[in-house]
């Protein structure tokens, strides 16, 4: 596949601004997804693509929120081996399902999160959020890591966002908590979807590869920045990216 200067150009500055959306809030596949189908790449050989640079991006901003002690891998390590589950199960769903299909379901997901961010004030990092000390219940975290993991298989784009709603909601976690484990879990979802599309062939490297690179330096700034700036900056962001690009996915694939 050959493409030409303007569309390097064009996916430097998704690369970048993807990975600083997606160190923040989550969901920077909803940039990069739309911006790999403009180059003509078919929906699957899409989304393997994309779980290339995804998972640059995810082990940038994980390993950030790590060292700044935000996320405990010894209490979530039962919805990280769920994660990898439902990521190979999501995986080989998608693939069996039909192109047209596809890009027809994926904007109805996103909208679904943009809904619920603009009706719940507190969809994200409430006022009652506390710190974890003890691992959750094996079972809860098995039932939230199948669910995600497997969503971030099946399509990916909003994924972090689902994560960081999900753990504010049931676990009372702060906010940049739920964005460490949010990262984290996408990092090993994107990883094992990433082997389920190389096994069948439906990826290309050199693209992955280049956009992956340009999103490691978006999540770098970005994990910083919402470190830094803390939940003020985040919870405006988090609902103008979802909210966005759910109606540009939409007037894409329905108009």
């Amino acid at each position: 596949m050959m493409l030409e200067v303007g569309h390097w150009f064009m996916l430097a500055l998704v690369g970048i601004s993807a990975g600083f959306i997606d160190a923040v809030v989550g969901g920077g596949g909803l940039l990069s997804i739309p911006a790999l189908l403009s180059l003509g790449l078919p929906p699957h050989l899409t989304l393997g693509t994309n779980k290339v640079a995804a998972c640059f991006s995810s082990f940038t901003s994980s390993l950030t929120y790590f060292k700044q002690e935000l996320f405990s891998p010894k209490l979530w390590y039962h919805t990280a081996i769920a994660s990898f589950v439902g990521g190979v199960l999501g995986s080989a769903l998608v693939l069996a399902i039909d192109n047209e299909w596809l890009i027809k379901i994926l904007p109805i997901i996103i909208i679904a999160v943009a809904v619920y961010s603009l009706i719940n004030p507190n969809a994200i990092g409430s006022q009652n959020s506390k710190m974890i000390k003890k691992s959750p219940n094996k079972l809860h975290q098995w039932l939230m890591g199948l669910a995600l993991g497997g969503y971030d298989g099946f399509a990916g784009p909003g994924a972090g966002a689902f994560w960081t709603i999900s753990t504010s909601k049931f676990y009372g976690l702060p906010l940049l908590n739920s964005c460490g484990l949010a990262r984290s879990m996408t990092l090993v979802s994107n990883l094992t979807a990433l082997m389920v599309f190389i096994a069948l062939d439906e990826v290309n490297y050199l693209v992955g590869i280049v956009l992956g690179l340009f999103m490691m330096i978006g999540s770098f700034i970005g994990a910083r920045v919402a470190i830094r700036f803390g939940s003020p900056f985040i919870k405006p962001i988090f609902i103008t990216v979802v909210l966005f690009m759910s109606l540009h996915l939409a007037w894409s694939a329905w108009l």
